[in-house]
């Protein structure tokens, strides 16, 4: 699939001054997550120790809410979000999102209207006490396991039939390219085909400056934005590949358009 529109590389600050500010904030955030986490922890196991899904994915949606709006605002990086009205009650959407950061994840998995899970790796899941709260929020692959790829397709069909909204990042991994959005993989695409269910195109603005991929353990505050667009429904003549070049272009057009 050819890319389009390139974006120039964000550059955090140059200079000695931009460089201890960017890691001191970054401690910062890490203090802010590791307490703000262990009070989450409480009403979570308080709430859904004797929950079973969906039920108890809702409940973890709407107190991971809280958390992140927390966090993220003590941060510097408040989350405003547009086109949550694209959102029809009754329905559940397969959202894809672009991906440019670790913050991608909390920041668009909270803001969707309704309980969600995400597709998230399973190296993550092993982290002490956060694990606990990732394997609750996501569908869950090994990406080194042909197995566990094909069980997960099966899991995310299970996440919709059962109600909930599923979030899917089609990049695969972060954009560390120049372009607006790289290439995406078929898997959102194959699900949405064989579930019926219309694709939600979701945008993330600006996380790529909040969290540069190009520095480690690098944090700037900043305003972050999600955008709902319109859905887009499979048709009776899309095939995998079509309907991906058609949801790519939507979200490149976008991404390009909207960039402050």
């Amino acid at each position: 699939m050819a890319e389009i529109n390139p974006i120039k590389k964000y550059t955090p600050p140059l200079g000695i001054i931009g460089e201890i500010f960017g890691r001191i904030w970054a401690v910062w955030a890490l203090l802010l997550f590791v307490s703000t986490l262990i009070i989450f922890l409480i009403p979570f196991l308080l709430f859904s120790y004797f929950r079973s899904d969906p039920a108890k994915t809702k409940i973890f949606i709407k107190l991971a809410r809280v958390w992140m709006d927390l966090f993220l605002t003590l941060s510097g990086c408040p989350v405003s979000v547009k086109g949550k009205s694209n959102f029809k009650k009754g329905e559940t959407y397969i959202v894809v999102c672009n991906h440019n950061s670790f913050m991608d994840i909390p920041v668009s998995s909270t803001r969707i209207p309704g309980g969600n899970k995400t597709i998230a790796k399973i190296e993550l899941s092993r982290i002490p006490v956060f694990g606990l709260l990732y394997k609750t929020g996501s569908v869950l692959v090994d990406r080194k396991s042909e197995t566990s790829r094909r069980d997960s397709f099966t899991k995310m069909k299970d996440v919709l039939n059962m109600g909930l909204h599923m979030c899917i990042y089609p990049e695969g991994t972060r954009n560390k390219t120049g372009q607006p959005i790289k290439s995406f993989h078929d898997g959102a695409f194959r699900l949405a085909i064989a579930s019926g269910k219309k694709i939600m195109p979701a945008v993330i603005f600006n996380s790529r400056k909040a969290m540069p991929f190009q520095r480690t353990f690098f944090l700037l505050p900043y305003q972050l934005r999600v955008h709902f667009l319109e859905p887009i429904s499979p048709q009776p003549s899309d095939d995998v590949e079509s309907l991906k070049q058609k949801v790519f272009a939507v979200m490149s057009e976008y991404y390009s358009s909207n960039t402050k």
